[in-house]
């Protein structure tokens, strides 16, 4: 499935954010998470702008949305589209294609730094960066993006009813989608570079299904194909030996790397890297906010995302109301 995503083509034109005033609140991140901040955060009445690298962010890239209340079915794309369009309804100022590298604090000010070198600067902060999935490195992962391979067995899974997958990982987010994809796939094969890591309990519910097969001590190397993916070359570790296996669908469980890396000096994180936040969505330092994907809050989904980002601009618009 090609995208063609082209937010700014929405009748609703977004607002260009005015890089030379201080905001109430800068949210940095496009997601459901930054957007559904902004959509909250403006209605309270307050100056905010958004700064956003990739417009949607993770949602973009998935082919199809099943399990958002309110739209039995919607692509990635339209899904984002709508999110913006409600925004820019608000007339919520838009910095696009742009990259925060540090975030600041002078006295009780944020300075937002840009890759530039431009500063905003704002009195609270939402972080709402998401997290990317981590990737295989292998020849062809890039290359069937969307007409085979994926990230999240949630959201495309349905699309495979009836068919043969793979899922990549040993964890207990592999075995967990392997799982979920045995009740609608024809045949589930999980395959994995050494030992499986997933808890014992979720081990032996995975055994309980006939049309799962497991690959143990198995390299992928390539995924192959011609218009969508037909299956990969794996490498037994223990023989070298080489083959291929056939699917239509490759489902990359191997975890996610949360985009906190600009903040690891200014914020709490934890052992994967998400930023810490409490039930207010609140971080370590006053002031800053946090919410979606790049926090440690479990489950992560899109209506997660975005209940977060509400929550976060309710606890910004209190401190902001306190400063004032």
């Amino acid at each position: 499935m090609e995208l063609n995503l082209n937010l700014a083509s929405s009748k609703k034109k977004s607002v260009v954010l005015d890089k030379g005033k201080t905001y109430d609140l800068l949210i940095i991140g496009s997601g459901p998470a930054g957007l559904n901040s902004a959509l909250y955060a403006k209605r309270k009445g307050l100056e905010v702008g958004i700064i956003g690298k990739k417009s949607g962010g993770q949602v973009v890239d998935t082919t199809s949305v099943e399990n958002y209340l309110g739209f039995e079915y919607k692509t990635g794309e339209e899904l984002v589209k709508a999110f913006k369009s409600h925004v820019d309804s608000l007339k919520v100022p838009f910095l696009s294609d742009a990259e925060v590298t540090s975030i600041h604090k002078i006295e009780n000010r944020f300075m937002v730094q840009l890759s530039s070198g431009e500063e905003i600067a704002t009195k609270a902060v939402i972080i709402a960066t998401g997290s990317r999935p981590r990737q295989l490195g292998i020849s062809g992962e890039a290359d069937y993006l969307g007409k085979g391979v994926a990230y999240c067995a949630i959201c495309d899974g349905p699309l495979f009813e009836g068919l043969e997958v793979i899922v990549a990982g040993g964890g207990n987010s592999a075995v967990e989608a392997a799982i979920d994809l045995a009740k609608i796939a024809s045949t589930v094969k999980l395959v994995h570079r050494s030992q499986l890591r997933a808890d014992q309990i979720v081990i032996d519910k995975l055994n309980t299904f006939e049309n799962v097969e497991i690959y143990l001590e198995t390299e992928i190397l390539e995924v192959k194909g011609a218009q969508l993916m037909s299956g990969i070359i794996v490498k037994d570790k223990k023989t070298g030996e080489i083959s291929e296996l056939a699917a239509n669908g490759l489902f990359v469980e191997i975890g996610y790397l949360p985009n906190s890396g600009f903040v690891k000096d200014l914020v709490k994180l934890n052992e994967r890297g998400e930023i810490i936040v409490n039930a207010a969505c609140e971080t370590s330092v006053e002031g800053v906010f946090a919410a979606g994907d790049v926090t440690d809050v479990p489950y992560k989904q899109i209506v997660i995302s975005a209940g977060e980002g509400a929550k976060a601009a309710l606890t910004a618009n209190d401190y902001i109301n306190r400063l004032k």
